[in-house]
């Protein structure tokens, strides 16, 4: 009893609030085409509109960790 009691209290308090809740707007295109700026080729990322390898991010990456640490700078 206690049981289908508790089933049906969850059930009810779940069906009240889907009623409440308002659908989200549904964010019309202004247009069929999304521009991607994505030009940049495999292997190279952009960074501040600029096409760079990622393999010169990674270098610059730990030649400043080295750096903060003391080894090489």
């Amino acid at each position: 009893m206690i049981k289908s009691l508790g089933i049906a209290t969850f059930a009810f308090c779940f069906a009240v609030s889907a009623q409440a809740m308002t659908p989200a707007p549904i964010a019309q295109p202004e247009s069929l085409v999304t521009e991607v700026a994505a030009a940049c080729g495999v292997g190279r990322t952009r960074i501040n509109g600029v096409c760079v390898a990622r393999t010169t991010v990674r270098h610059t990456r730990r030649a400043v960790r080295r750096c903060v640490r003391g080894t090489t700078c």
